[in-house]
């Protein structure tokens, strides 16, 4: 066993832990990644949360992430209900699908086009119906909300394929029970469907709420942040103090708050799930 364990042990060391243990120690350093590391102990952890970027990324972060997972989980399970009925699901799958396989980078250059407040496509086609678009990606009300619309399009096809996944692996005597009893349609959505999908809906709202705390790609590409900090993100502001700051130790020390957030969540997660998810035995 140990034989086959290897590969992926020695991987996990150098690729994750060994890195995360740099990281750490760095927190604790002032280094402008040239010149001698100077100890500092826990001044970056204090500079960072006096830090009023710091605040702001995080409120950024925060409002990205109650847009992204609430909707993006909302629309990929209503899709995942309605393609399981439809024939040639696979066909529709594999379309919805074609946007997870394509980079971060690509997706959001083609949004960005797409957002453009002055030739952009969805501003034209709304004009067509006699509405003034907004300006997208320089609006600071509206500008994540537009990074999240972005956010949700581009990871819809993998949420709605693992819901439906989960569908379709409830058994058809569930249903055929209910119809004996008299259930409508949307009775059993609610007491069989949800239920028996809660499972798939915890996976999937973790990976999500981790994803969302990790945004970096779209804000880089579309905003590089802006305008004034609106699309100023954790992540952006780590990579803006390691590498246009060059205060390394700061960074890290952002680093490993963010780890610890994403940690703390997800174990919130996991002892609240024993209240709503339900396991088929």
């Amino acid at each position: 066993a140990w034989l086959f364990l290897t590969p992926q042990l020695v991987g996990l060391i150098i690729f994750s832990l060994i890195p995360v243990a740099i990281a750490i120690g760095l927190s604790f350093m002032s280094w402008d990644g040239f010149g001698a590391r100077t100890f500092v102990g826990i001044q970056n952890y204090i500079n960072q949360f006096a830090n009023p970027d710091f605040w702001t990324a995080t409120y950024n972060t925060l409002l990205y992430t109650l847009f992204t997972v609430p909707i993006g989980l909302s629309l990929a399970l209503v899709l995942a209900v309605v393609l399981n009925k439809r024939t040639g699901k696979n066909v529709y799958r594999l379309f919805f699908f074609m946007p997870v396989v394509t980079s971060s980078v690509s997706v959001s250059v083609m949004w960005m086009w797409i957002l453009n407040g002055d030739i952009g496509i969805l501003n034209q086609v709304l004009g067509m119906i006699g509405i003034q678009g907004p300006n997208w990606l320089t609006d600071t009300r509206i500008v994540m909300l537009s990074i999240a619309m972005l956010s949700i399009w581009w990871q819809l096809g993998y949420n709605m394929v693992i819901f439906l996944a989960g569908i379709q692996n409830i058994s058809k005597s569930y249903y055929e029970a209910a119809e004996m009893d008299g259930a409508s349609k949307l009775q059993q959505f609610f007491k069989i469907t949800l239920p028996m999908l809660s499972p798939t809906t915890f996976f999937l709202s973790i990976m999500a709420i981790i994803s969302s705390f990790q945004v970096f790609d779209q804000a880089f590409v579309l905003t590089r942040g802006g305008p004034g900090k609106a699309s100023y993100t954790l992540v952006y502001h780590i990579y803006q103090q390691a590498f246009i700051d060059f205060r390394f130790g700061s960074s890290a020390a952002g680093a490993v708050i963010l780890f610890v957030a994403i940690l703390v969540l997800t174990l919130i997660q996991f002892y609240a799930q024993k209240r709503w998810v339900h396991y088929e035995e």
